[in-house]
């Protein structure tokens, strides 16, 4: 198996050899982003784009509805579950020539620092802990790679190892699967094991656990992956970026440690996958995984919560959407508050009521234009926000849309009207 198992919908294909510095792939992935690419010779290896590109595809590959996602995701996370060893895991059917220029990974962008793989998920443990998180990486060379490491759970085993002097282990996943992705990708407490979560998730989808093997540096890793890439993070840094984070703006140069490679598997025929920067893949596995956060602590301030969404508008990060029953007034204020605790990066919220389809942006629109006055909008001034948003400065101004309907009021004034 490798990720094209996961290619749902339309699939376009080309078949010449394309050059990873041209800027080609992101050109191609760019004139339909919801029709997945297969290149069948990038940098003379096999790669796939666009992948998880719509919640259709994501809910295709777990065989539930693109509104049972977020349920699907709080479940997992409320009851993770042990996966499954297995003596032949698949990505160690073959062992690739140790060079990272000759595998099938682009430049997307002219200004970028380099080739980068974008859909690469790094394992690794730490005193007993097993952290599982996505990081964007820099290819150096034919055996170094930058990473980008924000300031939570790898950065924190990181530090710690680094402290006592010793190098980090580290399993670099490429073409893992959606559970695996999705997982990665939730916010959780430190030491919470992500591809438990992935287990839980593979066992409602598929009926079965989660199968994993070990690599040669002893870490666990999913077996269904078409690369593996061990490594270790080293105490050496080095100038990362620029690189085109989720907002489809540059992010800055940083000093950031560096990755030596030691040993490159693969499955019997693998694909490399390739995720867009600022694309809508790049919207929806970094900001999908947080929507179980934002329902759990709306839900704890209203209890009737329908659904939440980060919409592909706001990136999936920095615009939401709640819908709720009220129970009684100001229930709307309290869903507006609780979301941005449950997201701190977001900055804008709509709150509507459960007769709002929210994946629709015309209803929540509408919702807005008729069933709301500015007099109702909450501003929150001098409030941390997310440091992906270009507009930012030390902090940021969130703002929340109360468009519910009064309780009380005459409902025939505000539903939409019907036909027998």
């Amino acid at each position: 198996m490798s990720i094209m198992r996961s290619l749902k919908g339309d699939v376009s294909r080309i078949e010449k050899n394309v050059d990873p510095d041209s800027g080609e792939v992101t050109r191609t992935l760019f004139e339909d982003q919801e029709k997945t690419v297969v290149f069948e010779s990038l940098n003379g290896g096999k790669a796939a784009g666009n992948v998880f590109s719509t919640r259709k595809k994501i809910a295709d590959n777990m065989n539930i509805e693109p509104g049972e996602i977020v349920s699907a995701l709080m479940a997992a996370i409320d009851s993770p579950i042990d996966t499954q060893i297995v003596a032949d895991p698949e990505f160690r059917s073959k062992t690739a020539e140790k060079d990272l220029m000759k595998l099938p990974i682009p430049k997307y962008y002219p200004e970028d620092g380099g080739r980068y793989i974008t859909a690469g998920i790094i394992v690794a443990e730490f005193e007993g802990k097993r952290n599982v998180s996505f990081h964007r990486m820099m290819i150096m060379d034919s055996g170094r790679i930058a990473v980008r490491l924000v300031p939570r759970h790898l950065f924190t085993m990181y530090t710690e190892s680094k402290k006592l002097g010793k190098e980090l282990n580290i399993s670099i996943c490429v073409g893992a699967p959606i559970e695996v992705l999705l997982s990665a990708a939730v916010a959780m407490d430190y030491g919470a094991d992500e591809l438990r979560v992935a287990s839980a998730l593979n066992k409602r989808a598929h009926g079965e656990p989660l199968k994993v093997g070990k690599c040669d540096n002893g870490l666990i890793v999913p077996s269904e992956c078409d690369y593996v890439i061990e490594g270790r993070l080293t105490l050496n840094t080095t100038a990362e970026g620029p690189f085109v984070d989720i907002t489809g703006t540059y992010d800055i140069v940083r000093d950031q440690p560096i990755i030596e490679v030691d040993k490159i598997w693969t499955n019997k025929d693998p694909y490399f996958h390739l995720l867009l920067p600022g694309g809508y893949d790049h919207f929806l596995l970094m900001g999908l995984p947080r929507e179980p956060m934002i329902f759990k602590t709306v839900r704890q301030a209203v209890p009737r919560v329908r659904n939440v969404r980060l919409t592909e508008g706001g990136c999936c990060w920095l615009n939401g959407v709640v819908s709720i029953t009220k129970n009684k007034e100001g229930d709307g204020v309290n869903a507006i508050l609780a979301a941005f605790t449950g997201h701190p990066s977001m900055k804008n919220v709509i709150v509507v009521d459960d007769d709002i389809d929210i994946f629709n942006d015309r209803e929540v629109e509408w919702a807005v234009a008729t069933r709301m006055q500015g007099d109702r909008i909450i501003k929150i001034p001098g409030a941390a926000g997310s440091s992906l948003d270009p507009s930012t400065d030390l902090t940021t101004y969130k703002v929340g849309f109360d468009a519910t309907i009064p309780l009380g009021a005459d409902l025939s004034m505000y539903k939409k009207a019907k036909m027998q």
